[in-house]
């Protein structure tokens, strides 16, 4: 490998590999650079290509020349419409700019000309490993099907998954005012368009619908002609009746790219080849053009060619992941799109507007305050109030925000007494201005707790010290509520404190643990009993002994602990209970006990006060509990009384595989509110007001649980509310702490700015 690549290859001639090619040339004119493309120069199977400013920016830094021409030929337009059930919706501010895909084509092949690239249309490329044995370096930009990945796979191991739209690329004889979305709702289901301008006569419009409702409508059997004209029919408002046309269009279905290594010795991959991100996100091209500019950029700024390569990977690996992540949600949004369609008109647009999570509340504000307060006057916000501000009601108990402090294992008890330690952590969470202050995990017995640092409710000692918690935050945090969890540890109990070994066994000092089947939670752990009938009563009457105790202690709400693999939760997944009498088998009978235990604390347990559940929505795991078995679960808990479903997921086997990212637990609540009707509490990466705000106001969750910013900031709501100008009836500032509801001030870090510039 050659420290400055002069020879360079690239396989595929879409706009990424063909400005790869411009800034490789233009940035030393002695390489020799060629570009093998199997298709015609004037092939192209879309229409319209759409770019952000930070790229155009960075086209702009790199190649003045490329972006002068497509400035030229942009077509720029700031709306959004979203048409449902002949209600339009629009909301502006948003900033776009596109150009025909062709015309971008034609801008890079005559750039790449004049700076003296081979272009070699109508031709195959050689064989990637010739091409690596011949040149200094091999650009894959081959597409979403690229040959060359599927020749190194063993290398660098692709990751394809297919998604449950159909969709066909087709485009319009006008230009559309704005970004439209429309949705139709037909007899055999729904089916969605996307459409934008490229040009001043000329719109792409995208037809997309699941695969149940493009078999029911027999677009299977229909040629191209024939699916365009029915397209057009369907979509005859959008339109005005206009035709629609194809260009070799055909439906398919998106394909999720995602590849462990992008690089093979000299050989690299660029654009779709590495990666693909949906198209309701349009950042196809955009990203190929961004993995341009920093190949080019670290080939010239390492020392050796495997340097750059790795340095080019490093860079940009996260920024596609960050995408991509917002790319799924918003396919995912799409997919399950009749989830939504009840919704009031101006909700789904937001929410709409907001599903790949990159445009939020405080966003979407900044960019259309009107349409943001109006979507806030429908969800009954008033005046001046955040969404995450409004009250919500579960049974007889109102909560006068959103915020929930999510329980969090302190692993700070003594034989179970919660001390001052607990009194200070929860006293000042609620002094914070939360609606509900949850405690941690509170065991219902000696061997049910995970360490010996955890909490209890079955001693009177203990129901007294959780008394004196409560009655401190009810005196001095008025209106905050707080909650009861209470749980069993089964499997993953007689560890470590978590700073001392996070599931570690004990060294000593161990106890015998149970669960429902007789499976270690890690290889090293300890083998659990298998429950037998009388241990699952014993085990049933310790979690009515708690709730009776938690009643007593005046605890608002108790969460029944259904998740993360203890012993409740191991019921529920097939992964862990492997019983064959009534108590294992078919998710009905995995259910059976968890909805005993409830059955039996909701009898002891108050009516007035609201009980809630917390499941893990999925095991992360094969073989695991689904999104769908969650909501099954949800339901089932719900039909017997359930007040509202925490939604978490994970934790329930060690070799889970979660999808960690921001918010990522909250499409499963989602599902689960929109599926089932029943309140729930979405968890999981959920680190600022704005994402709150957005998720509440979208109607994916009804209440936001957050637990390290809580940690971070014991007065996270609070300052939740001083930063958005907040001071309703939503807040209450602890009289000895008003004199800090406003952002201290800070020393100057700017000067002031000349007031008069002389002539010398």
């Amino acid at each position: 490998m050659t420290s400055h690549p002069l020879r360079v290859a690239i396989i595929g001639g879409g706009p990424g590999g063909l400005y790869a090619a411009a800034l490789l040339k233009r940035l030393d004119p002695s390489r020799e650079v060629t570009v093998w493309e199997r298709n015609a120069p004037d092939d192209t199977f879309g229409f319209g290509v759409v770019l952000s400013d930070e790229t155009l920016g960075g086209i702009e830094h790199a190649d003045p020349v490329v972006y002068e021409a497509m400035q030229t030929h942009f077509t720029r337009w700031d709306d959004i419409d979203i048409v449902h059930r002949n209600t339009r919706q629009t909301s502006g501010g948003h900033g776009f700019a596109a150009l025909g895909r062709k015309r971008l084509l034609e801008i890079l092949h005559t750039r790449c000309r004049d700076l003296g690239v081979e272009l070699r249309f109508r031709t195959e490329a050689p064989y990637p490993a010739w091409l690596a044995e011949t040149y200094d370096l091999v650009i894959a930009a081959d597409g979403v099907h690229s040959t060359t990945r599927e020749a190194y796979a063993h290398v660098f191991r692709p990751h394809v998954a297919e998604h449950h739209c159909r969709y066909i690329w087709l485009a319009a004889d006008f230009a559309f005012e704005s970004f439209r979305f429309e949705i139709a709702e037909t007899e055999h289901g729904v089916m969605q368009l996307h459409g934008y301008p490229y040009a001043a006569d000329a719109s792409t419009v995208i037809v997309e619908m699941r695969e149940e409702v493009w078999q029911a409508a027999g677009f299977a059997e229909l040629d191209e002609s024939e699916s365009v004209e029915r397209c057009a029919k369907i979509f005859a408002e959008a339109l005005g009746g206009r035709p629609l046309k194809s260009n070799k269009s055909a439906w398919t279905t998106f394909r999720t790219v995602v590849n462990e290594r992008w690089s093979n010795g000299n050989i690299v991959l660029l654009g779709d080849a590495a990666h693909t991100a949906h198209f309701s996100i349009g950042s196809g091209t955009k990203l190929a053009v961004e993995d341009a500019l920093a190949l080019a950029a670290c080939l010239e700024e390492q020392p050796s060619l495997e340097r750059a390569l790795a340095a080019y990977e490093e860079e940009r690996k996260p920024v596609v992941a960050s995408t991509q992540r917002a790319a799924r949600a918003s396919l995912e949004w799409f997919e399950n799109l009749g989830r939504y369609l009840d919704q009031p008109p101006r909700q789904f647009a937001f929410n709409l507007l907001t599903r790949s999570r990159r445009v939020t509340h405080d966003n979407l504000r900044l960019r259309d305050a009107r349409f943001t307060e109006s979507v806030e006057r429908e969800f009954g916000c008033p005046p001046g109030t955040p969404p995450m501000f409004t009250p919500f009601r579960l049974r007889g108990l109102t909560l006068r925000n959103r915020v929930v402090v999510s329980p969090m294992d302190m692993y700070s008890a003594t034989d179970g007494v919660p001390g001052d330690f607990h009194l200070v952590h929860l006293g000042s969470r609620a002094l914070g201005g939360a609606g509900l202050v949850m405690t941690e995990m509170v065991c219902v017995s000696p061997e049910g707790r995970i360490t010996p640092g955890c909490t209890g409710l079955y001693t009177g000692r203990q129901g007294d010290a959780w008394q004196r918690i409560v009655r401190f935050v009810h005196a001095q945090a008025p209106g905050t509520a707080i909650g009861v969890q209470l749980g069993h540890s089964g499997r993953k109990g007689s560890t470590k404190l978590m700073w001392e070994g996070i599931d570690e066994p004990l060294e000593d000092g161990n106890w015998p643990l149970v669960a429902p089947s007789p499976i270690p939670y890690k290889p090293y752990s300890q083998t659990p009993r298998e429950l037998t009938r009388s241990q699952l009563t014993d085990i049933r009457e310790q979690f009515t002994a708690a709730a009776r105790r938690a009643a007593r202690a005046g605890f608002d709400l108790l969460e029944l602990h259904c998740a993360h693999g203890y012993l409740l939760s191991g019921f529920l997944s097939p992964l862990t209970n492997r019983r064959t009498d009534a108590y294992g088998g078919t998710l009905e009978r995995r259910l059976r006990f968890p909805l005993e235990v409830f059955d039996a604390v909701r009898s002891v347990w108050p009516q007035e006060r609201p009980l809630t559940v917390r499941i893990s929505a999925t095991d992360w795991a094969e073989g695991g509990t689904t999104a769908e078995d969650a909501v099954e679960i949800a339901r089932a808990f719900a039909a017997h009384g359930a007040d509202a479903i925490d939604v978490s997921t994970g934790q329930v086997v060690a070799d889970e595989q979660p999808e960690f990212g921001r918010s990522y637990q909250t499409p499963y609540a989602d599902r689960i509110r929109h599926t089932t009707g029943l309140p729930v509490i979405a968890v999981g990466a959920i680190s600022s007001w704005d994402d709150a705000n957005s998720l509440i106001l979208a109607g994916r969750t009804d209440l936001c649980a957050l637990a390290r910013p809580h940690l971070y900031d014991p007065h996270w709501t609070l300052h939740a509310a001083a930063e958005q100008g907040y001071d309703g009836p939503g807040i209450v500032w602890p009289a000895p702490y008003r004199a800090g509801s406003r952002r201290p001030q800070t020393g100057r870090t700017d000067a002031p700015k000349p007031r008069l510039t002389l002539g010398s």
